[in-house]
């Protein structure tokens, strides 16, 4: 076996290794990383979480989302669109998120610039960027999972464009890993399908 290789879990159904540290990870594997995610609100949540994710591990948001969730009013554009300065200041005390100043300005200016555009437009945006499956090599271990590629850059640079931030060409494939974009499930992985 190779490192990196899809793995047993209690269950005996193979997945990607770093499925299986934990419940949630498993759960979170299982019944949502790679499949497509579509809607202008779903998206936006799915942006702002792997922006505060930056810098962190991913379990420490998966942990934390009906947190964040209560906190940013269910990720509804055009209701976090209206915080004030006030809501990012309860936001800084807010102990169910993480409380980074630059991401929450993030989160709130990105609302803003997106209550602005047609419904569905951020949708169409980010899916335009899906590459193509066909001829996409299947990733066998997690050394062949990239980290950017060359449609998460031009996504990065699409979505700064148009006035978001925390959107880096890191932050914009793992956003196109988790909303199904790619597979980047391991071959041997029960997920894949």
């Amino acid at each position: 076996m190779t490192a990196g290789e899809a793995l047993a879990g209690a269950d005996g159904r193979l997945r990607c290794p770093w499925a299986l540290s934990t419940e949630d990870y498993v759960k979170y594997h299982d019944e949502e990383w790679g499949r497509p995610v579509h809607g202008d609100d779903a998206l936006y949540e799915r942006l702002s979480l792997e922006a505060f994710q930056s810098g962190l591990s991913w379990i420490t948001i998966l942990r934390r989302r009906e947190g964040f969730r209560a906190a940013f009013a269910d990720f509804k554009i055009a209701a976090v669109a209206e915080f004030t300065e006030a809501d990012a200041e309860r936001l800084l005390g807010d102990a169910g998120i993480i409380r980074n100043r630059l991401k929450i300005d993030a989160t709130l200016a990105n609302a803003r610039v997106l209550a602005g555009w047609a419904p569905g437009e951020l949708d169409g945006l980010i899916w335009s960027y899906a590459p193509e499956a066909e001829g996409r090599a299947v990733p066998e271990t997690l050394a062949d999972v990239p980290a950017v590629t060359p449609e998460s850059t031009a996504l990065s640079k699409a979505l700064k464009k148009r006035g978001l931030r925390f959107v880096g060409p890191t932050t914009a494939y793992a956003l196109m890993q988790a909303c199904g974009l790619v597979n980047d499930h391991l071959a041997q992985c029960a997920a894949r399908t």
